[in-house]
């Protein structure tokens, strides 16, 4: 009884390698080492330390090359490897990395893309791109609280520059810069020499501030978290929920293979009868 190497076998074999923690592990380490290359460059360094960058960022360069093309090559739908929105974002970094850094034209280029290998990390710890995933499909719901965040803002601004325009010409002079104040008010950068120096013409003028600062720092960042902690519960539901489909799919084909050789078992004894 003989055994057919087919495609199918080899795909997964190659997923295998690919999805391998010892795989992954070193692709890490080499992203993690072309950060502390591109840092190193960043400093005054002898001419032969230099040179020994050069070569290992050219070696780094060609490892990315190598892995691209292999994760390439372990996809079973090839159409597909570029749908993939993180697929398509290391593609382009790696082609990107090629750029030779001696073009005076592209140089720019190529040393910008060279410092986005780092963002390379996000897309291979599943982790990682869990948390950006989750982060940008909550910014719909961030951006609401945002606009509301704004609309209070402006309301605000908009009696600080009635009020206190009279006080403080620089902080309070028109609507733009009392929004900008109150961004200082809501980082707490020294907030507190705002607020006393209107409470000096304004002695309740603390009730304008503790308001402004427990509906922006208090209750808009807690809806903001509250917003991202959702669609994070969101995302891993769908993936349990995906991960029991599949499951329930592969225990599907694996019966059906099952099923398929008891059959041409069945048929080879009935021919042998």
């Amino acid at each position: 009884m003989s055994v057919d190497i087919t495609p199918t076998s080899s795909f997964d074999q190659l997923k295998r390698i690919e999805s391998s923690k010892v795989f992954q592990g070193v692709v890490i380490a080499i992203i993690i080492l072309s950060a502390l290359t591109i840092g190193a460059k960043t400093y005054e360094l002898p001419p032969l330390v230099e040179q020994t960058l050069t070569v290992l960022d050219n070696a780094i360069t060609l490892f990315f090359l190598v892995e691209i093309l292999f994760r390439f090559a372990a996809c079973p739908v090839k159409r597909r490897f570029l749908m993939d929105g993180w697929n398509l974002f290391d593609t382009l970094v790696v082609i990107g990395s090629l750029i030779p850094l001696d073009n005076s034209e592209a140089v720019l280029l190529g040393r910008l893309l060279r410092v986005f290998r780092v963002l390379r990390l996000v897309s291979v710890v599943p982790e990682l791109r869990f948390l950006i995933n989750s982060l940008l499909k909550a910014i719909p719901r961030m951006g609401y609280i945002a606009l509301l965040m704004f609309i209070i803002f402006y309301i605000y601004a908009a009696m600080g520059s009635m009020f206190f325009a009279s006080v403080d010409e620089v902080l309070w002079g028109d609507v733009a810069i009392s929004m900008l104040t109150l961004f200082r008010v809501a980082t707490f950068e020294d907030w507190t020499d705002v607020m006393y120096a209107t409470m000096e013409a304004y002695p309740l003028s603390w009730i304008y501030y503790l308001t402004f600062i427990f509906l922006t720092a208090f209750v808009f960042l807690n809806m903001m978290i509250g917003a991202i902690l959702e669609v994070m519960s969101e995302e891993q539901n769908a993936k349990q929920a995906q991960k029991a489909h599949d499951e329930r799919d592969e225990i599907a084909r694996q019966l059906q293979a099952v099923q398929e050789q008891l059959q041409e078992l069945t048929k080879q004894v009935s021919e042998k009868r």
